[in-house]
């Protein structure tokens, strides 16, 4: 058993003796990763991984700046690589980088380093909700509704879909001859408004297709994720 094998292994025992939030109450993992990056593999296992906890939500990120070393990463979204420059500028930081996991929009941590990863979740949820967060899927109607349980700040709500697994054949850049599976891939992201937490949230969407919807709640300005919410 090699090393990374170890820690993955030892990763659910971890996440199950955690106080970590329950299943109504999960903390967002978000994975930056691509199919060109030499390292990004062992993060990608992490967060298929993570994907057999009900309290954590993992979305992995696909980036388009390794696309230049000769493979194109086609899941990669050019928004997703604004998003991540988004949360360094918010941190301070002028670089970015793959294999990064954000959690719960607080804490970032370099993604094939599982233990530091539970010890990111572990803080994330031990942070108080500030809101109650539900989803209810009527035929192509998304139902959902929010609660404040504390003031708020400015937040905005976010829809994502993902692509539960799907194994590439890579041909080409550092990765080439390999074959990775992938999970959690994210795709479809939309900004559906402000919420100021005076009133409850309503909002009713549309969606197709069976992959899951996950819902956001997340302050302005690249801030924490206040509650998250999924539908499978």
């Amino acid at each position: 058993m090699n090393r990374l094998t170890y820690w993955i292994a030892g990763l659910s025992i971890a996440l199950s003796g955690a106080a970590a939030r329950a299943e109504d109450a999960p903390v967002v993992v978000e994975l930056f990763t691509s199919q060109g990056c030499s390292s990004c593999p062992p993060a990608d296992a992490v967060l298929a991984e993570l994907g057999e906890h009900a309290n954590v939500i993992p979305l992995a990120l696909h980036v388009d700046y390794w696309d230049y070393i000769g493979w194109p990463d086609a899941f990669a979204d050019p928004d997703f690589t604004k998003r991540q420059k988004g949360y360094a500028r918010a941190a301070g930081r002028r670089s970015i980088y793959t294999p990064q996991m954000v959690i719960g929009g607080r804490y970032d941590v370099v993604g094939s380093r599982p233990m530091k990863v539970v010890d990111a979740i572990n803080h994330a949820a031990a942070k108080p909700a500030l809101a109650r967060l539900s989803l209810l899927r009527e035929g192509d109607t998304l139902e959902i509704r929010a609660e404040p349980l504390a003031a708020l700040p400015a937040t905005l709500v976010h829809l994502v879909r993902y692509t539960p697994q799907t194994r590439v054949e890579i041909l080409d850049g550092e990765n080439a001859g390999r074959s990775v599976t992938y999970t959690h891939i994210a795709h479809g992201w939309e900004f559906l408004g402000r919420w100021d937490g005076a009133e409850p949230l309503e909002m009713d969407v549309p969606v197709e297709g069976d992959d899951p919807v996950v819902v956001m709640l997340q302050e302005e300005g690249y801030g924490p994720i206040l509650a998250a919410a999924r539908l499978r």
